[in-house]
C-alpha cells in the first residue's frame, strides 16, 4: 500500500511496482488509508508512506498501522531532509524496514521491497 498525500507520486509509484509484479493500492488520504488498512491488514504486506502528510503525518499513520498488525512491513519516503536515524529518534519502538528520498531510484525501490518481502 503506497500512502503519500500527492497523486502524481502515488501513480508513478504504483505503475512502476505494477509492472514489476506487485499489487499495489496507493490511497492519498492517511485517514482513508488506515481505513482501508484496518479493514485489509492480512492483505498488506508492505507500506509504503510519506513522512509528511495532511490530516496526520507518516510516523502517527504507521504507529497506528503497527498496532493493528505488528509483522507490517514499513518503508517511509520523504522529500526533505530526513534521514534514519531522526526517525529512529521519533519512532525508537518502530522497526523501519526502508527509506526512499524522492525523488528516487524505484528500481532501487523495487529491489528493496523484493528483499524484504
Amino acid at each position: 500500500m503506497i500512502v503519500d498525500d500527492e497523486l502524481d507520486i502515488i501513480n508513478s509509484v504504483k505503475r512502476w511496482l505494477e509492472a514489476d509484479g506487485f499489487i499495489v493500492h496507493g490511497i492519498a488520504d492517511p485517514l482513508q488509508a488506515l481505513e482501508y488498512f484496518e479493514n485489509n491488514s492480512n492483505d498488506i504486506d508492505v507500506v509504503l508512506s510519506d513522512i509528511r502528510m495532511r490530516k496526520i503525518d507518516g510516523r502517527d499513520l504507521v504507529k497506528r498501522i503497527k498496532t493493528i498488525r505488528p509483522e507490517t512491513k514499513i518503508i517511509f519516503m520523504t522529500a526533505l531532509e530526513t534521514d534514519r536515524l531522526e526517525l529512529s529518534d521519533t519512532l525508537p519502538s518502530i522497526k523501519i524496514d526502508g527509506f526512499m528520498t524522492k525523488p528516487g531510484s524505484l528500481q532501487k525501490l523495487a529491489n528493496d521491497l523484493n528483499k524484504i518481502e
